[in-house]
């Protein structure tokens, strides 16, 4: 089993071993998302099936949302039935992976484990490492199948926390992580959201430090000491994990788990949901 992240050459082995294997590809274009299942159908991984944001890994309505923000969390409960509706049971080994630097497929890993699911992992490098190792791609979209039972939850093997609990925790000793790009972070540009800054207290620890040149993520011992620098003396089994919509703090929780501290949890509604409320504190770099 394969919980975390999962190398291109062991994927073609079990695939060629008949092994049972759900791929998903979850690339996806913040800032024209209208195009995606085109990019899809041109060329992906072959097998794949197309996990799209918008559409299977964010919830459609306020009142199947369990927090506001541009991507809000569905119920486990829906996201179950989409997974079960992929074929993924118990026992299946997912991949999941993209094509933009591994900044949107954290955001299907993350949703499994919430629904208790423990293989799931990673393709580490995206869809240019499988290409590199000379993996089969496809084009066209998969014939559309009958509706399936639902996958069967279990209990969640990873934490997520809302607005309020953030809100009330900032004197404690609670630890934000903001995983966007530091001009972001620092309330110079907003090309997203209706605010400009950050979360009060909030670290800043863009995802993409996560990842060597070549798109993987860098070896445990570098993910390690990146970590503890940035913490200090912070309590690391208290630290939450956010960025613009839920989906690119995601790396940084594998991150944190791959460098042998504890998961994080995950602040879903994120920037996007903080800085729509009219009350939440906000703040620049100044």
């Amino acid at each position: 089993m394969h919980p975390f992240i999962i190398q291109a050459d062991t994927l073609l082995k079990m695939q060629a071993a008949g092994e049972p294997v759900v791929v998903l590809d979850c690339s996806f274009d913040l800032m024209n998302p209208a195009t995606v299942d085109d990019t899809f159908s041109a060329t992906h991984i072959a097998g794949a099936v197309f996990a799209n944001l918008d559409r299977d890994l964010s919830a459609h309505d306020p009142e199947s949302a369990i927090n506001g923000g541009r991507h809000p969390l569905p119920r486990r409960e829906d996201f179950a039935q989409t997974m079960g509706n992929w074929g993924i049971e118990p026992t299946t080994q997912v991949v999941v992976y993209d094509r933009n630097g591994q900044t949107f497929c954290g955001r299907a890993w993350w949703m499994m484990k919430w629904c208790g699911h423990e293989a799931v992992a990673i393709l580490d490098g995206g869809m240019a490492a499988w290409q590199a190792a000379g993996g089969a791609m496809a084009s066209g979209f998969a014939p559309q199948v009958p509706a399936k039972s639902a996958y069967p939850l279990a209990a969640p093997l990873v934490a997520v926390t809302e607005l309020g609990t953030v809100w009330r925790h900032l004197d404690s000793d609670q630890t934000i992580v903001d995983a966007r790009a530091p001009a972001r972070y620092r309330g110079d540009v907003e090309p997203l959201d209706p605010i400009a800054g950050h979360i009060p207290g909030a670290l800043n620890l863009p995802f993409n430090e996560n990842f060597d040149a070549d798109g993987r993520f860098k070896s445990r011992d570098s993910l390690r000491q990146m970590w503890l620098k940035l913490l200090g003396d912070c309590n690391h089994a208290h630290v939450v994990m956010h960025c613009g919509s839920g989906v690119s703090a995601v790396p940084n929780v594998v991150s944190m788990a791959l460098a042998g501290l504890p998961t994080p949890t995950l602040y879903a509604g994120s920037w996007s949901e903080w800085s729509r409320h009219p009350d939440t504190p906000k703040t620049k770099e100044v």
